[in-house]
This record gives structure tokens, C-alpha cells and sequence, in this order.
């Protein structure tokens, strides 16, 4: 008996062992994984819904940037030493005005993000899926591996729901299996008219409406508009056994039309959706 619960236990482990695929769902539907082209439809989309972005710079060396008025900065700001080099990734507003894939920016000059590319950083953009609603049902992953491995109990602590309190969850589901991307790139100035000007704060106040207090010509901050020019696009669709993962090639970034992206919906953007569903981002 106890001979042949070691050889059950094996076979478990080995079943285990298994891409996800084969312990959540072995049908020819779920083992379909999206192109990169259908990855690029999703990540546009992401971008044409979202406001927030992460900007990931580079702080400059302060010893070669002493000339240009860097090291009084540096003290004004009380900025630590030995930043130069380390990068520092921090939230800010984007939109998605010129509907081209360059996300739209209106950089405030005394953001260190910008101060950073000024001095000569790189700029990355990262941006991920944010589900307005929770999935409809929870799957416990380690529900899935009690079937397969005999003395990992349901009982285990690790597959226990997490006791209720007055606080919300403010990630109710998988995140790890949910899109996100960074667009790489640089900052250029967006020149234009007035008529531009005003298109693109028209645009990037339905966002924020908060920004019009720093829209360009404010007596608050220094600004300007601005477009990351992307020249690459690194895209996690979520779990790798059913979602692309890898760079997208930029020009098919650069040919996904606003009807496509429109045409389809991203997981949780309506109730009720299922959270382990590969085919969660409509038919492309």
C-alpha cells in the first residue's frame, strides 16, 4: 500500500510538472495563443483606454553634468549622491491623442522624469491591463494540482481562501495572467498650430481633467506636449502556455487601426468574465 502511494505521488508530481495547459484545460480552443499582431491589437487598446504609465529613466552622472548647472539642481533638490546611473521608475499621465501608438505626454519640466531625459537618459514607457471588474469566479491553482498529487490536501494552507476583512482587494484577480508592455523610445516636442494645441488638450483633459491647470502657458509649472516615439514594443500577454510573450514587431504596432482595436474587449471589461479564459480578449 504504502508502495503504491509513493508511485501515485510520482505520477502526480510528474502530471504537475506539465505546462498549466495540460492541468487547466487540454482543449484545441485554450491552447490556441494569440500573434503578435493580434498581441498588438490588445496592447493598442491598452493603450487607447489608459491614463497612468510608469516612466522608467536613468538619473545622469552628476560629476559630467556640473557645467550645465546640474550640480546646483542636485542641491536644490537634495537629491543624494551617488544616484548617477540607477534607474527610477515613477507614475505619470499619458493619453492617446495622435492615435498612431505614440502615446501622448504633457511633460511638467521639473519632473525628474524628464529632467532625466534632458540630461541624456533613455525613456520606457510600461503600461498593464487593469480589469474594471473582478472575475466572476476565483480558480485556485493549487485546487487544479490536488488532483494530480495525492498528499497535497485540500486542507494545505496554501490553497486556503484568505479570511475576509474590512479592507478590499484591490488585485481580485491574476494579474500574472493579464497583459502588460513597455514601449520603448524617445521624447520629441509635438509642434503645431493653435487649432493642434487646443485638439490635443481637448483630448488629454477628457483623461484628466485635472491637467488643465498645468496645460501649457499655466502660471504653475513649465510645460510642453510631447509624443514617446516608440522604436520598441516588449509584450507579457500573461501565462506563456496561452498568451504571446516577446517583442512586437513595430511595424505591426505601428498598423493596428483604431477600428481594430475597437472592435475587440480585454478581459473584465464586462461582468462576469471568466479569469483563466484564453479567448478573453474577443475575436481578433
Amino acid at each position: 500500500m504504502k508502495l503504491l502511494k509513493v508511485v501515485a505521488g510520482l505520477s502526480g508530481v510528474a502530471a504537475a510538472a506539465q505546462s498549466p495547459i495540460a492541468l487547466f484545460d487540454n482543449s484545441a480552443e485554450a491552447t490556441r495563443i494569440p500573434t503578435s499582431y493580434q498581441s498588438a491589437v490588445m496592447g493598442r487598446r491598452i493603450l487607447g483606454l489608459s491614463k497612468l504609465a510608469t516612466f522608467s529613466t536613468v538619473f545622469p552622472d552628476s560629476s559630467s553634468h556640473e557645467s550645465d548647472g546640474h550640480h546646483e539642481l542636485q542641491t536644490f533638490e537634495r537629491r543624494p549622491d551617488g544616484l548617477g546611473g540607477l534607474p527610477i521608475g515613477l507614475m505619470d499621465y499619458i493619453a492617446d491623442c495622435e492615435d498612431d501608438g505614440n502615446p501622448t505626454i504633457l511633460a511638467i519640466n521639473i519632473g525628474t522624469s524628464f529632467k532625466n531625459v534632458r540630461a541624456g537618459s533613455n525613456i520606457t514607457l510600461s503600461l498593464r491591463w487593469t480589469p474594471p471588474y473582478p472575475p466572476a469566479k476565483r480558480i485556485s491553482f493549487y485546487s487544479r494540482l490536488s488532483a494530480y498529487i495525492p498528499f497535497f490536501s485540500r486542507d494545505c494552507p496554501y490553497n486556503t481562501a484568505p479570511e475576509r476583512s474590512g479592507t478590499p482587494d484591490t488585485v481580485p484577480y491574476s494579474a500574472a495572467n493579464l497583459p502588460r508592455f513597455s514601449l520603448l523610445g524617445y521624447l520629441e516636442t509635438i509642434d503645431g498650430t493653435e487649432s493642434t494645441a487646443t485638439d490635443l488638450a481637448v483630448c488629454y483633459t477628457k483623461k484628466h481633467r485635472d491637467a488643465r491647470y498645468w496645460l501649457p502657458g499655466n502660471r504653475i509649472h513649465e510645460s510642453e506636449w510631447m509624443r514617446l516615439v516608440v522604436t520598441h514594443v516588449y509584450w507579457i500577454g500573461g501565462f506563456g502556455d496561452r498568451a504571446y510573450i516577446g517583442w512586437i514587431p513595430l511595424e505591426e504596432w505601428k498598423k493596428v487601426t483604431r477600428a481594430e482595436w475597437e472592435s475587440i474587449q480585454l478581459p473584465g471589461e464586462k461582468k462576469g468574465w471568466s479569469e483563466w479564459s484564453v479567448d478573453q480578449a474577443g475575436e481578433l
